[in-house]
C-alpha cells in the first residue's frame, strides 16, 4: 500500500490553466499545464456527468442520457481546488468534473461519444 501512495504521489495530476465557455454556452474549452487542451461540447458533458443520477453506483445503474442536443452551460462553479461543478440549463447541477475527470474525457471523448450514439440508437432514443 505505501509503495501504491509513493508511485501516485510521484505521477504529476492534470492542472487545468484556463476554462473558457463560449459566448454560445455550448462548448467549454480546457487547457491543461502539459500543454494539451480539449473542446467539449455541453452534450457531451451532460451526457457523461459523473453525477450519481447519470452513472449510478455500479456500472449497470449507468443511465443513457437522450435529448440533450440544444443543452448549453449555465455557469461553472469551482469545487476546491480539484473540480468544478457544471450546470446545465436543463436544471442537472450535481456531478462534480474534477482535473483528472475532464483529462480523462478529453483523451477518450471519441471512443465515448461513438458509444453514447450507438447506445441511443439501441434503445431508440435520440439525441
Amino acid at each position: 500500500m505505501a509503495e501504491e501512495a509513493a508511485a501516485t504521489a510521484g505521477a504529476a495530476a492534470p492542472w487545468p490553466t484556463e476554462l473558457r465557455v463560449d459566448k454560445e454556452k455550448r462548448n467549454l474549452l480546457v487547457l491543461f499545464d502539459d500543454g494539451s487542451s480539449h473542446d467539449f461540447s455541453a452534450e457531451f458533458l451532460r451526457v457523461v456527468s459523473p453525477s450519481a443520477e447519470v452513472q449510478g453506483h455500479s456500472p449497470e445503474q449507468r443511465v443513457t442520457v437522450p435529448g440533450k442536443k440544444t443543452v448549453r452551460i449555465a455557469r461553472l462553479d469551482p469545487v476546491g481546488n480539484y473540480a468544478v461543478r457544471i450546470v446545465f440549463d436543463d436544471g442537472h447541477d450535481t456531478g462534480l468534473y474534477s482535473w483528472s475527470y475532464l483529462k480523462e474525457l478529453g483523451e477518450t471523448r471519441e471512443s465515448r461519444w461513438q458509444a453514447y450514439i450507438e447506445e441511443l440508437a439501441q434503445k431508440g432514443l435520440t439525441r
